[in-house]
């Protein structure tokens, strides 16, 4: 007799792969939930590894849109960087993520939820935070211990795909860890561990080296109303994107091929360790530097010291996990409301690394220009 359904957040990798049949091992039967937030993923052939191991319905949920509208726009709006460098990628997907599947958990009347985060992460945290706000009943493998026990590293868990018919992979795993959506790539562990190591340059997938980027800049004009972004344009070739799922993905697209958003940083953990962390992040390091530019020229000097120490909470907030927390709400409400006046123009150039600050205009700017001649 079956212990319940569960709804797991599936991958379709290795551990999530062996996850799914250790808990149909466990007398649980399983619906794997695969959500497709920009990265570069075979979802067809995750949805045939799924039912190929057992899982009782496969649901593949497109979240684009509304991660770029209801997890980055309002990032943006916040100029939310966690210790003066982190732009947040990882850490705003997962709230989104975890909240499609609870709403699929509802849908399908299921038990539990679970997820194939460690122990030692971050993403355990803003899983199950979001899960115990909206669905409180996980299962957390990686903390269970007839799970950890049989399963110490990789090896066990290659052994026992094997074992059961699990597909692994046929080409050499890179020597440390990777996570990718719309908004950046994470890269950790493996070599990455020794602070001191320097990233190898066949690292990054999302921006190439601004050594070996284009000889000319492009230069972008980015409108934003109420604090987000509505339309960019490219002023030479004139295109414009005006979607916010196309603005963004346009954005990402000049800011990698100029190398732009790369940084390397070791940043604390809530969980009370530090940890090294790698990001490309293009498309929001752009626009970080836009909406500072628009933010100082068209909001009052007070408000903005008020707001940009919402924006640390914020950001604390998301990095720890707490988006759906009734801080986090009056924090994003209050941010939200200091976005108001936040409209204009800002032009911009991207070149080499490195994003600069042509100009700006707004109806609702406060700059005087006859005070300052």
């Amino acid at each position: 007799m079956s212990k319940g359904l569960v709804v797991l957040a599936y991958s379709g990798g290795l551990d999530t792969s062996c996850i799914l049949l250790w808990l149909k091992e466990q007398g649980y039967d399983v619906i794997a939930f695969l959500a497709n937030i920009g990265q570069d993923e075979d979802f067809d052939a995750a949805q045939k590894k799924a039912e190929k191991l057992g899982a009782k319905k496969v649901f593949i949920e497109d979240l684009r849109s509304e991660f770029v509208q209801e997890f980055i726009w309002p990032a943006v709006q916040a100029n939310a960087v966690y210790e003066d460098r982190y732009l947040l990628g990882t850490s705003i997907a997962r709230p989104c993520i975890a909240r499609r599947q609870v709403q699929i958990a509802r849908q399908e009347r299921a038990q539990y939820v679970s997820h194939g985060a460690t122990g030692k992460g971050n993403d355990q945290v803003r899983f199950e935070l979001t899960c115990y706000a909206l669905y409180p009943q996980i299962i957390a493998p990686w903390r269970i211990p007839e799970f950890y026990s049989r399963f110490r590293g990789r090896k066990d868990l290659m052994e026992y795909a094997e074992k059961h018919g699990i597909p692994v992979p046929v080409t050499p795993k890179a020597p440390w860890s990777m996570d990718a959506n719309l908004m950046h790539i994470s890269y950790e562990s493996g070599i990455l561990e020794n602070p001191k190591n320097h990233a190898p340059s066949d690292l990054y997938q999302m921006t190439k080296n601004p050594e070996d980027s284009p000889s000319e800049p492009d230069v972008l004009e980015i409108d934003f109303a109420k604090g987000v972004p509505v339309r960019v344009t490219h002023v030479k070739e004139g295109t414009s994107k005006d979607t916010p799922l196309e603005l963004f993905c346009y954005l990402n697209e000049i800011g990698g091929k100029h190398g732009v958003g790369r940084i390397d940083i070791v940043e604390n953990r809530f969980i009370g360790m530090k940890s090294r962390g790698i990001y490309e992040t293009p498309g929001g390091t752009v626009l970080l530097h836009a909406h500072l530019d628009i933010e100082t020229f068209t909001m009052d000097r007070e408000v903005r010291k008020i707001k940009q120490s919402l924006g640390i909470k914020f950001s604390e907030l998301i990095y720890n996990g707490f988006w759906y927390s009734p801080e986090c709400e009056f924090v994003r409400h209050c941010i939200d409301k200091s976005q108001e006046n936040v409209e204009g123009r800002v032009q911009l150039s991207v070149f080499k690394g490195q994003v600069y600050i042509l100009g700006r205009e707004s109806p609702k700017s406060l700059y005087n220009e006859e005070l300052v001649r």
